[in-house]
């Protein structure tokens, strides 16, 4: 994993500041390392997406294919401005991209409010624009909603956790929670990586707070 200095940058470029990008995509694997699904859509009928950014994606991936429920995970960027980035641009600060997991999952079998709990629980979501070690911009803790519905639940969970680490003695989430924006795949060997190095760098660690489902997520909180 790409380790940023101290000197990282920490604030978003401007459009006219950023790196030109490219038109053209970024190949992607057949299938899915772990499991066999496809990475890209069409998904399996019944199935839905959360798309986060928690810290460095490597070890964020590997939770969200583990979860039960979970039909295919991919790594990427997004909520920047350059198209198509390359890895190396996006650690250089100036794409303003997030590094990002796309998690599709099957809605019989698990919910939003369960990827809801992974994400807050297994980074820390107050630390701004770094996660640990790993320092700069796309390093932020996001979640990036395909729905008024899925906004709802994020913004309402947002709210629940802060209570619960306030009480534990964290500081302000600093979560960005935005519409979805395009999702550009990362590079071929990135994508399920910790299975392919099992041993690989993973720079990922919760608060220790829980964040139960049922606070994450208030009953009655419409989800579609």
């Amino acid at each position: 994993m790409w380790f940023s200095s101290k000197s990282a940058k920490q604030h978003l470029p401007a459009r006219d500041q950023a790196l030109p990008g490219r038109g053209k995509r970024m190949p992607v694997p057949d299938a899915h390392f772990v499991n066999g699904a496809p990475l890209v859509a069409p998904f399996a009928a019944g199935c839905e997406r959360i798309m986060v950014g928690m810290g460095c994606f490597w070890g964020a991936e590997r939770i969200f294919w583990q979860a039960p429920g979970v039909f295919t995970t991919a790594v990427g960027y997004a909520a920047g401005v350059t198209p198509n980035p390359t890895y190396e641009e996006v650690c250089s600060g100036q794409t303003g991209h997030n590094e990002v997991v796309l998690a599709v999952f099957d809605a019989q079998n698990t919910d939003f409010a369960a990827m809801l709990k992974l994400f807050w629980e297994n980074h820390n979501p107050t630390q701004g624009m770094r996660q640990g070690n790993d320092m700069g911009t796309q390093y932020r803790s996001g979640i990036y909603v395909y729905s008024p519905a899925q906004r709802q639940a994020a913004e309402a969970s947002r709210d629940a956790y802060q209570a619960a680490l306030a009480k534990a003695g964290h500081g302000p989430i600093t979560t960005e929670i935005l519409a979805a924006p395009e999702f550009y795949y990362a590079e071929h060997y990135h994508q399920q990586y910790l299975a392919k190095v099992p041993n690989g760098y993973c720079g990922l660690g919760g608060t220790g707070v829980a964040c139960p489902v049922a606070i994450a997520v208030p009953a009655g909180t419409a989800l579609r």
